[in-house]
């Protein structure tokens, strides 16, 4: 029998709330919630007592002296990420981090080179942190884990063919976090909270291609990005009725990426938060021998129509709606299909049998380099070799 995994949830918001939901679909592993910390404690206690989670602690550092727990399972804000991971390590606890890995926390106008140099130190610590206690980087890039993804992977591996072009995209119609609108709590804006899932993986798929075909990754060797607030257009800041979030401080809601691989191939990923009608994920493979459309969000495998919001109201129908009137197109077991419950099983697997999961440490600091390399390029205005750095 495999042994007991004992998790540790640190936060009890959204990302806590779709993490326990698929905790519960572990298969042939015996998976324990042991116990939840936040320092909003009403959150806590209520999350505690939907999953049955028998203890509920203050705050991080009282959770992480549990030496009972095997795992650290962290949603919270990008901010306090590398002293949690390094000290939760630092206890032989396993982390599990959601995306993006690391991001800048201090004010949005440090020149983009100071970020960059400053996450890249800080990835080299955490990094040596994990080596050194043995411990596994568990990186919450559902994407990687995501049926579409993953059937296109299998269908590259298939086809033999090269990977020539990649367009990614997410987009929704904005955060309602303050949080999110400051640099120093998430790390970013667009690209960093949204253009990270097609960003990974894209990665993924590249460096996949490559060690199929000569045993290699193939890697990013030049960026080319671009950040804009669009909401600071006079035109929208004039009217009376804003559909889509404001109140951005110092952080982007539209990018777009380029990025150029060792082979000369290119992926375009964009981002933003000013597209209404529900969230939009997706990404699209052009190969050299044929081509690949991964449609996750929305899809047209129900459709349903509402003359009024309240028909619907009580029922999920897909992210970021802003109305439930109208034709939608309703997420089919959304949790699945976003790869949640495939994202955990991987990592308890990983833990139970001691092996590296799909999604860990290299590609969680391939990703958060090549964002801040873009935040570079977009702030010197130019396309910008990596070797630069």
């Amino acid at each position: 029998m495999p042994k007991k995994v004992r998790v540790g949830i640190v936060g009890a918001g959204f990302a806590a709330d779709f993490h326990l939901a698929s905790y519960g679909r572990v298969q042939a592993l015996e998976v324990e919630i042991a116990a939840i910390a936040s320092r909003t404690q009403s959150k806590a206690r209520a999350m505690a007592e939907r999953f049955d989670i028998p203890r509920v602690y203050p705050n991080f550092d009282t959770l992480v002296a549990d030496d009972s727990i095997d795992i650290v399972d962290l949603c919270v804000l990008v901010n306090p990420y590398k002293s949690m991971i390094i000290e939760a390590s630092s206890r032989g606890k396993h982390v599990i981090c959601e995306k993006p890995l690391l991001g800048f926390v201090g004010q949005g106008d440090i020149p983009k080179t100071e970020m960059y140099q400053q996450v890249v130190a800080d990835l080299d610590e955490v990094k040596g942190t994990i080596r050194r206690n043995g411990t596994k980087l568990l990186y919450a890039e559902n994407w990687i884990y995501a049926p579409p993804i993953q059937k296109a992977a299998a269908l590259v591996k298939a086809s033999k063919g090269t990977i020539l072009g990649i367009r990614g995209w997410e987009s929704h119609s904005g955060s309602t976090s303050e949080f999110s609108k400051q640099w120093r709590y998430s790390g970013g804006g667009a690209l960093l909270r949204l253009g990270i899932h097609p960003l990974s993986a894209s990665i993924y798929l590249k460096n996949m291609e490559g060690e199929n075909r000569c045993g290699r990754p193939i890697r990013v060797k030049a960026v080319y990005g671009q950040m804009a607030d669009l909401t600071q257009i006079p035109s929208f800041k004039d009217e009376e009725r804003k559909w889509l979030a404001t109140g951005w401080r110092d952080v982007e809601n539209w990018s777009i990426g380029i990025l150029t691989f060792e082979d000369s191939s290119m992926a375009v990923i964009s981002a933003s938060d000013i597209a209404l009608g529900g969230i939009e994920n997706g990404i699209e493979l052009y190969l050299s021998n044929s081509h690949i459309k991964c449609n996750m969000d929305p899809n047209t495998m129900c459709q349903a129509y509402a003359p009024d919001p309240s028909i619907f109201a009580q029922e999920f129908v897909t992210e970021k709606l802003e109305t439930k009137a109208g034709w939608m197109y309703p997420s089919i077991d959304h949790h699945w299909t976003s790869g949640y419950p495939q994202e955990l099983q991987d990592f308890v697997e990983a833990v139970v049998k001691d092996r590296e999961p799909l999604s860990g440490l290299e590609l969680a600091t391939q990703a958060t380099t090549l964002a801040y390399a873009l935040y570079v390029s977009a702030e010197q205005g130019r396309r910008l070799m990596l070797s630069e750095l």
